[in-house]
């Protein structure tokens, strides 16, 4: 069974830092692309950031480059979003996804999401 489980979000002052994780299992987790994506209140859902699952290359969103950095643990099944210098406009609930492409198919997971506010 596939789970993708986000923990440490919370709501904290703007300026200040929060490091999200998302513990995976239930798939090859090295072999996925893992991204975080985010949706504010009233707002469709966006790419934060991602790293592939080979070479461990990076891509962020514009809005977040500079102060958020993703990383990958695959021994230990994990990816994580440092978000430093954190704004009012980083609130919103923050997903973490599974993404692989296979010979017939996409393989494509979920989590539940993990709520982050920035508010003073």
């Amino acid at each position: 069974q596939v789970q993708l489980v986000e923990s440490g979000g919370g709501l904290v002052q703007p300026g200040e830092s929060l490091r999200l994780s998302c513990a995976a299992s239930g798939f090859t987790f090295s072999s996925y692309v893992m991204r975080w994506y985010r949706q504010a209140p009233g707002k469709e859902r966006e790419l934060v950031a991602e790293i592939t699952s080979t070479s461990g290359g990076t891509n962020y969103a514009d809005s977040v480059k500079g102060r958020f950095t993703i990383s990958r643990d695959n021994a230990k099944n994990t990816v994580y979003l440092q978000m430093n210098g954190l704004k009012p406009e980083d609130t919103a609930v923050y997903y973490c996804n599974a993404y692989a492409r296979g010979v017939f198919r996409q393989y494509d997971y979920w989590g539940q999401g993990t709520r982050v506010t920035v508010s003073s």
